[in-house]
């Protein structure tokens, strides 16, 4: 244990934000939010998955400065609770598995050289960047695996409709780069980043995502439920109407077979 304050380390004071305002550009903040819900939402059911970003992540007791807040990280095999800070030594040394970096061209430097050395120097299995604007990360989202405390890059695929993406063991996702103009054959200058199952190839949503199908679902059940409605009205109707006639052809002396 190092002890770089003189006091005894259950004294120690371990900052949960630097004091700062969050100072982000809204395709980084937007990404960063997104990444972390979507992901929690995949993880809701395992208790021993805990999803989390721009959070102190401290690795040394007893020293405050050795302390690193990734953007997007997951770390499996703890308890998945609310936390203001996350302490190694209180979590059985467990530290992420997986760590994603949203970057731009005022963080490149630190994603790029600063950033790696310290996560592969404390095992962090998965290690990606992502450059939302495409100012500078050409491709757009780049992936790295630890082998031997170095960092590896992982490769970047293609599907048959031609998106690219890279494959997380760690998660066991796909990382998708993705935008609605492949659709109309146009390239892209910046592609949008999403999460796919690569079991299923199912998309994973974010809450507000979910909220939309949510909705379409529910209006086409209401008008399914209207065509029921209209239907079973007209059935009504059209018995009705021969309940009337049988009455009158009796009236009349003439009884329907």
């Amino acid at each position: 244990m190092v002890e770089t304050t003189g006091l005894p380390s259950d004294r120690i004071f371990y900052p949960d934000s630097d004091g700062q305002p969050m100072t982000e550009s809204d395709a980084t903040r937007d990404y960063l939010l997104y990444c972390v819900e979507v992901l929690r939402l995949y993880f809701k059911s395992r208790p021993n998955v805990y999803v989390s970003g721009n959070l102190f992540i401290y690795y040394e007791e007893g020293n405050p400065k050795a302390s690193i807040s990734p953007d997007v990280f997951v770390v499996f095999g703890v308890n998945n609770r609310k936390r203001r800070s996350y302490k190694t030594w209180q979590e059985g040394g467990k530290l992420p598995n997986f760590v994603m970096e949203i970057t731009s061209r005022t963080t490149k430097r630190q994603d790029e050289e600063d950033k790696p050395r310290l996560y592969a120097s404390l095992g962090v299995e998965e290690y990606f960047q992502y450059d939302p604007t495409a100012d500078y990360l050409k491709p757009q989202l780049r992936g790295f695996w630890l082998s031997d405390r170095t960092y590896q890059p992982l490769p970047l695929q293609t599907t048959p409709e031609g998106i690219q993406y890279i494959h997380s063991q760690v998660l066991g996702l796909d990382l998708q780069l993705y935008s609605p103009y492949f659709e109309l054959g146009i390239a892209p200058l910046a592609q949008e980043l999403r999460f796919y199952d690569s079991k299923t190839g199912t998309k994973l949503l974010s809450r507000d995502e979910l909220e939309q199908v949510r909705e379409v679902l529910q209006q086409e059940n209401e008008t399914l439920q209207q065509e029921r409605d209209t239907a079973q009205q007209e059935r009504d109707a059209a018995q009705q109407r021969a309940e009337e006639l049988v009455a009158r052809l009796r009236e009349l002396g003439v009884e329907p077979e």
